[in-house]
Formats: C-alpha cells, sequence, structure tokens
C-alpha cells in the first residue's frame, strides 16, 4: 500500500480524490475510490462492494452514483480505474488489454479483503458493459465471491461484432493491424476513438453511442475518448459470457433490451446457463440506466438483490 488509508464516514468523495492505491501487477499500482458504509453501525467488519467500469472508461463516469446509493445502505464500496487508464498508473496509456483487465479485478479483490474494516468473506463483484465481463470471469474464477452484479453486460464478442455495421468492422481492423504493426516496428502507436459518430471509424459507433457515452464524462474527469487500436482485433475472441455455467454464487443480470453494444439476446442466453442466475430485463439502451429514471429503477433493484442475499448485520 502506497500512501495513508482513508475512511469516509459522511458524505462520500468525489470519486479519484482517495489516496488509496493497491498493486495490480507488475509494479503499478491501481488508485481507488474506498467509502465506507455510513449505515453499518455494527462492530463486525462491513461487506464490500468491488466496483468497475466498461470500455475505456474510468471510474468518475457515474460509478460514483451508484456507490452512493449501496453506501447508504450500509455496503462499503471499492471502486477503481484499470491499468493504463484515468488515475492509474501504467504506460503506455490508453491500452486496454483484457488479460490485465481482469487481473486488476483479482488484485483490487484481494485488497479488498485484506482490510480490516472489510468482512473477506462477504464480497461482491460489481460490473457495468465490458466491465461486466470481467465481473462474470471473476465469479467464475473466484469461488469466494459471494454475489455478482452485471449490468447492460459484455457477454459475448461475436455478438457484438453482428451489431457493427460490416464497413465499419472493416476499418477497425485496418486500422488495428497497423497499430500492431507501428508497434513491431518501434513506432508511435495509432489510436481509435473509443465512441464515434455513425459510419466513424471507432469502436463504438450506433445512434446513441457517442452521445450516450460522453454524456456520462464530469467536466474534471480524467477520461480520454480513445484507446490503442489494437483492441479492435481483441473484442470478437473475448466471449466472458461462456463462463456464466461456472459461476457459484447468486448473480443479477441487469440487460438492456435495445443495448447496441452488448445484444440482450446474447447477454440473456448465457445468463440463463448461471446456476443461481437472476434476470432482470429494462427497455432501455446501453448508455440510459446510468442517469435518470432508468438508474433509479436498475439501482433500486440492485439493493434489493443485495438485501436478499447479503443483507447487513447492525
Amino acid at each position: 500500500m502506497s500512501g495513508t488509508p482513508t475512511t469516509y464516514r459522511s458524505s462520500p468523495p468525489r470519486l479519484g480524490e482517495d489516496s488509496h492505491s493497491h498493486p495490480s501487477g507488475g509494479g503499478r499500482r491501481t488508485p481507488i475510490g474506498h467509502w465506507n458504509a455510513d449505515g453499518h453501525r455494527s462492530s463486525k467488519p462491513a461487506p464490500v462492494i468491488v466496483m468497475a467500469h466498461g470500455l475505456g472508461a474510468v471510474k468518475e463516469m457515474r460509478l460514483d452514483a451508484f456507490a452512493e446509493r449501496f453506501v447508504a445502505q450500509g455496503y462499503a464500496c471499492l471502486v477503481f480505474d484499470y491499468r493504463y487508464f484515468g488515475a492509474s498508473s501504467g504506460a503506455p496509456r490508453q491500452l486496454l488489454d483484457v488479460k490485465s483487465q481482469i487481473a486488476d479485478w483479482a488484485a483490487a479483490v484481494s485488497f479488498a479483503r485484506s482490510r480490516p474494516d472489510i468482512d473477506p468473506e462477504r464480497v461482491v463483484v460489481w460490473g457495468t458493459s465490458f466491465g461486466g465481463g470481467h465481473a462474470i470471469l471473476t465469479a467464475a474464477n473466484d469461488k469466494r465471491i459471494t454475489a455478482a452484479i452485471v449490468q447492460c453486460p459484455f457477454t459475448d464478442g461475436l455478438a457484438s461484432l453482428r451489431a457493427v455495421p460490416l464497413k465499419t468492422s472493416a476499418k477497425v481492423t485496418t486500422r488495428a493491424i497497423r497499430d500492431i504493426v507501428s508497434h513491431l516496428l518501434g513506432r508511435a502507436r495509432i489510436m481509435i476513438p473509443t465512441s464515434g459518430q455513425p459510419g466513424s471509424t471507432a469502436l463504438m459507433t450506433a445512434p446513441d453511442a457517442m452521445p450516450g457515452y460522453l454524456a456520462l464524462v464530469p467536466g474534471e474527469s480524467t477520461f480520454e475518448n480513445q484507446v490503442a487500436a489494437r483492441f479492435g482485433l481483441a473484442i470478437g475472441l473475448h466471449t466472458p459470457g461462456r463462463a456464466t455455467p461456472k459461476i457459484a454464487c447468486p448473480i443479477l443480470f441487469c440487460i438492456c433490451e435495445t443495448d447496441t453494444v452488448a445484444p440482450a439476446a446474447a447477454a440473456q442466453r448465457h445468463a440463463s446457463k448461471a446456476p443461481k442466475s437472476e434476470i432482470r430485463l429494462y427497455p432501455h439502451g446501453h448508455f440510459d440506466i446510468y442517469v435518470g429514471e432508468p438508474f433509479e429503477r436498475v439501482v433500486a433493484d440492485q439493493i434489493e438483490f443485495l438485501r436478499r442475499e447479503l443483507p447487513v448485520v447492525n
């Protein structure tokens, strides 16, 4: 651990102002937001929810809104940025590497369990979008996880690719190959926008993608709307939904029925194979459930699930 650990017992701070960090491999350190539970009045350690965001996103992009609601119910929350992104260290910046991000999840869970104010046997993983896929894999690989919540989860790379126009996929693939060749030749990286207008060369180009994605970014965020283009070749090969049969704990799937990024049909198919799955459907798009009435509905469902599966002992 670097720095002096700080806990928060009244109103939670804005994410990114916390001095905590945890090692995430290769000597890198990942800053986290750790919020103590206002509603937890017991002398016993609190249950914790480990949280992280999706494709190229950072923790300031509305994860604080969810964490505040969970904290008010008596749960501690640990929220982190992936290596190479946001407040976390690591170079090159904006490198989206799936294996590294999954390792960051394992490191964050391990760090949460090491804290004396946290019950190491009452750990929940909460992931959204691409991070939802990581949470699925974390729950499948770590049998000590007590429960999991995934919203608009990325479960099937091929299904996501089929939702992208063929011309866009070809342009993304071409840029990804150029980035890999440039890397092998020791030249500068070639970047690609994470979100872009329909028809542009970007990872997400559905009509609701760019406005919905960028609307989550607060003015002071460290967010950058780009990643190293080589990730474009990894999307179709990544299918975390295949791990759902291995998940032993209860898991809540919050699926958006008009999702343009993580198709609902594939998410439902994989969700149904988890032995203890609960599926909630929402008549909204991928980015809608972070704000407004859709947010209120989904966070209420998540709190109800937490109360039932992991009640807070006061």
